[in-house]
Order: C-alpha cells, then structure tokens, then sequence
C-alpha cells in the first residue's frame, strides 16, 4: 500500500537525523523524542540512541505540522486526547498543556513526541485464530501491556475471520487499523471487512450495526462509557464482539468469552488464548 509506513516516519523527522535512522528503523517500535534529549528508538523494549544531536522543540513543531500538514488547528480534537494521526501513524504528543471547558487539553509547549510505527504482521497469533475459526467466533477481547502489539493482533484478527466469510464491520475511529493513506489505499482487512473511519468508535459501531449488517463488529481500545454502551447494545442484537482493551464494565457483565493475552519477550511475543467462565 502506497509508501510504507517506516518510510513515512523517517519522512517526519528533520533530514538531518535520516541517515542515522534509517539504519535501524525497520525493527524500530517507535521512535521516541524529547526536547534537550538524544533522538531514540524502541527496539524490543530497549530505547536506543539514533543520534547525538539533541532534540530541540522547534524540531517537534516541525514535526507536529508536517503530520498535520501545517494545520494544527485542524487537529485539535486529537491534541486533546495527547496524539495526531499521519496517515495511520499515532504520535503522542506531551508538554505543558491546559484544561479547556474540562474535557480535553490544548498544548502552549511540546516537549516530547512517540511516533509509534504499526505493521502488518500476517501469521502472528495463528494457532489461536485457528482455534477461534475452528470453535466457532465468541466474543474476543484482546489484551496486553502498552506496546505489545494489540492493534496489530486485532488487525490480523480482522483479516483472518474476514476471509474465512465473516462479515466484520471496523469501527476505526483513528485510521489505525486500516491505516488509510492520502491515495485511498489501505492494509487488507479482509475481502468481508466493512470500515467506518474517522468517526468516534460507539456512534460507528452502531452505524455499522444498522447499516451493513456485520457477523462481527471489530474496535481498538474500548475505554470509554459511550463505546461500551454501544457494544452492550451490540451483543443485545446478537452480532458478535471483538475489541481491546476494553472498559471495565464490559468485563463485570460478562460480555466476551475469550481473552487473546499478549506478552512481550526477548525472543518475541508470545500469544495465549484463554475462555471465560460466565
């Protein structure tokens, strides 16, 4: 799909650090960068210096409007949630910020970014997919620490049941699990996959749910008491459940049967599919 995304982080940064990067950007997580620090990168969970030029906060600026396409205006209502979106590629954004009206934050000073780069990685988990495909699909939930990989096990997740003839609606709210770029082209999500992008994750699951008719209905990240409303009524219509990191409450009603645990090691990720008793 268009230019790949290691290639469009290297693109973000100031050209004088590029050629240093590039040497390690294809095993790369994130690249971290704080202003007055060394640049780095997330290797296997060890932070590695790319360079010895220092961060300044001119150069997260810069890189702020590149992702934004100079128009940090226009990503206010992310900001506010610490992170932009550049075609697919999260970057979270701390410094000093302030409340507004009490819901989300508006930066006055940036002084670190994590420009985290997602992958399509067909065959992780596959002994587990199959057992799902096998079983019979129950509602799954995926979980794992920060950066384990969950977004790219769900994608994978999607795919797999998508092309096995579920019918998987995506509520993609942030552009990460299709990871749509500029050109209209997209990761395979699957040649069953519906996805609904760009709008807040309850109100597009249940656009999906009236409009396309899913078997499933697959979201990133449930942490929000409107997003598990819409899944409570989601599973009342019967129209199976697949999600991450999901809010509490959805676990106390005992909403999936199935736990997809994700944990980082040395040597990798390991994956481990587990059934909930009601």
């Amino acid at each position: 799909m268009g230019m790949d995304k290691e290639t469009l982080a290297l693109c973000l940064l100031p050209a004088r650090w590029r050629e240093d990067a590039k040497r390690q950007i294809r095993q790369a997580e994130e690249i971290r960068l704080r202003a007055g620090r060394e640049p780095s990168m997330l290797l296997r969970g060890e932070e590695l210096p790319f360079s010895g030029e220092r961060v300044t906060e001119p150069d997260l600026l810069r890189i702020l409007e590149k992702a934004t396409g100079a128009s940090l205006h226009s990503a206010q209502a992310s900001l506010a949630e610490g992170f932009v979106n550049y075609r697919g590629i999260r970057i979270g954004v701390c410094g000093m910020a302030a409340m507004k009206e009490g819901q989300g934050c508006v930066f006055h000073h940036v002084s670190s970014l994590a420009v985290r780069i997602p992958r399509e990685c067909r065959g992780i988990c596959r002994e587990q997919i199959e057992t799902l495909l096998r079983e019979g699909y129950q509602n799954t939930l995926v979980v794992g620490p920060p950066g384990a990989g969950k977004t790219t096990a769900l994608r994978e997740l999607i795919r797999r049941l998508s092309d096995s003839g579920c019918r998987v609606g995506v509520a993609d709210e942030r552009n990460e699990l299709a990871s749509r770029d500029e050109d209209g082209q997209a990761w395979d999500l699957g040649r069953c996959s519906d996805v609904l992008g760009g709008v807040p994750k309850g109100k597009a699951a249940l656009m999906l749910l009236r409009g396309m008719n899913p078997g499933i209905i697959a979201m990133d990240e449930i942490t929000r008491e409107e997003d598990a409303e819409a899944i409570l009524q989601i599973c009342g219509c019967g129209v199976g459940i697949l999600a991450s990191a999901a809010y509490k409450r959805l676990l106390d009603r005992h909403v999936f049967s199935r736990l997809l645990f994700i944990r980082t090691e040395k040597n990798g990720r390991q994956y481990r599919l587990e059934s909930l008793s009601p």
